[in-house]
């Protein structure tokens, strides 16, 4: 089940018809502290055809992040050291060009201050739990949206 902001967190394109060519061969970092969900993540995300790490913490993907490029960051809201607002914050210092590029999964987008941060930034989420199907079209549209952003 999807939730959010209605119209920032909309990526999955009402007009998605099966005619369209999925985008695969993408390098995506996901970052989960929770192993058995970033190990769904990564296997959902690879059977779509993308290469994908896997970091615990937003301190380990800033790491990550100056050490490789990826086309997609797919973090949760809560972790420990550097939840997903400090690893926000920290892109937008450090890295700049890759705020784009993330997005969220999280299971407390009603918290007070994860919904003020969510309608502040207007970052796509995808409420957890969620289906592989809600996920493909999730990471689908985000993808179209930067594919779309770059022409």
């Amino acid at each position: 089940m999807s939730s959010g902001l209605p119209a920032a967190n909309d990526l999955s394109g009402k007009a998605e018809h099966d005619n369209v060519e999925p985008v695969v061969g993408k390098q995506i970092l996901v970052v989960e502290d929770e192993p058995l969900i970033a190990s769904l993540l990564v296997d959902m995300l690879s059977a779509d055809g993308h290469d994908v790490d896997t970091v615990g913490t937003g301190v380990a993907a800033l790491e990550r992040l100056g050490q490789r490029s990826y086309d997609l960051i797919v973090s949760d809201l809560r972790m420990p050291e550097m939840d997903g607002p400090g690893l926000y914050r920290a892109l937008e210092k450090q890295h700049p060009e890759l705020v784009p590029r993330i997005i969220f999964v999280t299971g407390s987008a009603l918290d007070p201050d994860n919904e003020e941060f969510l309608s502040e930034t207007r970052v796509p989420w995808l409420a957890k739990p969620f289906s592989i199907e809600d996920l493909h079209k999730f990471t689908q549209g985000a993808l179209r949206r930067l594919i779309a952003a770059d022409d």
